[in-house]
């Protein structure tokens, strides 16, 4: 599995997409320790039709907390939440849960686009701009979470 240390929002994305991997195709679940693990612990934690496993809503935490700290300590980090800001707010508003976090609605953003490629669907300019704002703070709090979490 992913290494939640290297790279946290890519370990959460992944969670998600072996989460909708082993909904979608159950008949699999077994094919790897891996995919049997995760199976496992969908089934123990109620969520083999939906929602998210706690390892995911963990590091989602541990994720929105890191962006809240930043917001009150790096100015740089603060003015690029502000821009990203009013897309946040429509993406969330699509959505049936309007009152998910910034950090949850950047995630969802990119796992969305995930997606719509692999349906071969077209993404707008203005959604590919967006994407570029939300990578971008994604990959800021993943460095800084990296550098943060390191052993000494």
């Amino acid at each position: 599995m992913r290494s939640k240390h290297d790279n946290i929002a890519e370990y959460i994305l992944y969670i998600w997409q072996m989460e909708d991997y082993l909904r979608a195709f159950p008949e699999h679940a077994d094919a790897t320790p891996e995919l049997h693990e995760l199976n496992e612990m969908m089934h123990r934690e109620g969520i083999t039709e939906s929602g998210h496993l706690q390892l995911a809503q963990i590091a989602l935490g541990e994720l929105e907390d890191l962006s809240e700290q930043l917001q009150n300590e790096d100015a740089l980090y603060r003015a690029a939440m502000f821009r990203l800001q009013p897309s946040l707010n429509l993406l969330k508003a699509k959505t049936d849960r309007p009152t998910m976090s910034d950090i949850e609605a950047c995630l969802t953003l990119l796992y969305q686009i995930m997606l719509l490629r692999l349906q071969k669907r077209e993404i707008t300019p203005e959604t590919a701009d967006v994407q570029q704002r939300a990578t971008q703070v994604l990959q800021f709090l993943s460095k800084t979470y990296y550098e943060n979490s390191r052993p000494l």
